[in-house]
């Protein structure tokens, strides 16, 4: 019966647990979503025209780019601007939202360059390193 009630409480916990921050699951859901912490990466250096973006991350398709930006955009992470000369140039910039992921983007290198060999993307150390 102790086996059985330490099972329950911890499930009970865990289920308490996940409904305490639901903004955190919602960071990781928007930072780990596959190019969108690229795409912020390269932002990072300034406002960017679509087509330097899209050099920057040559894996990443314009069609896919173009659902990020548009998703970031609609989160106020990312701001499009038009401008009025002719021919009309579009550029993207972070806003002050966007901006506050660049101390959690450096921690994150921080942690890969420590964790993770260049060439795999596997680990590069151990627990015991």
């Amino acid at each position: 019966m102790l086996y059985y009630s330490t099972i329950k409480m911890e499930v009970m916990i865990m289920k308490r647990d996940l409904s305490i921050c639901p903004k955190f699951e919602k960071a990781f859901q928007v930072l780990g979503k596959k190019w969108n912490g690229l795409i912020i990466e390269v932002l990072l250096s300034g406002e960017c025209r679509f087509s330097t973006i899209s050099a920057a991350i040559p894996e990443l398709s314009d069609r896919m780019l173009a659902a990020r930006l548009k998703e970031l955009e609609g989160l106020g992470i990312v701001e499009r601007h038009v401008g009025t000369g002719y021919p009309v140039q579009v550029t993207y910039r972070l806003t002050k939202k966007g901006q506050g992921i660049e101390p959690i983007l450096v921690e994150v290198h921080r942690w890969a360059e420590c964790w993770f060999t260049a060439e795999s993307g596997e680990q590069g150390k151990t627990e015991t390193s």
